[in-house]
């Protein structure tokens, strides 16, 4: 497969289809357990007496890694690029399936935060 034979549409879909499984790694409820073992909490209270809870990474080895890739969007998105990509390339139907699935997702959450903005 050559990069010239890529059309715009699919580049679309690969695109929507990372941005939303980096959205779920990096930020999504669904998978902070998964996030968890790579993060401290820190509890701190506000000027308004109120707690805060912020997750840094680990300090040390391989936990530290792994939490400073999951804290930044940027970082994850280009490895969860290079695995949508990899799955594109294998022309496995269910691998079509899972990145139409995850671009339509990626649509539906970009609409509901625009109508979000607009309701207010």
């Amino acid at each position: 497969m050559l990069l010239k034979e890529i059309s715009w549409t699919v580049i679309t879909m690969l695109g929507l289809a990372s941005f939303r499984l980096t959205r779920i790694i990096v930020f999504d409820k669904i998978t902070s357990f998964l996030r968890a073992p790579f993060f401290n909490e820190i509890e701190e209270t506000n000027e308004d007496g109120e707690i805060e809870i912020y997750l840094v990474p680990k300090e040390k080895g391989l936990k530290s890694w792994i939490g400073q890739l999951l804290s930044c969007y940027w970082c994850t998105g280009i490895w969860v690029s290079l695995f949508i990509g990899y799955v594109y390339t294998l022309e496995l139907p269910i691998g079509e399936f899972f990145i139409i699935i995850l671009a339509i997702a990626a649509i539906g959450s970009l609409i509901e935060t625009i109508v979000l903005h607009l309701i207010g």
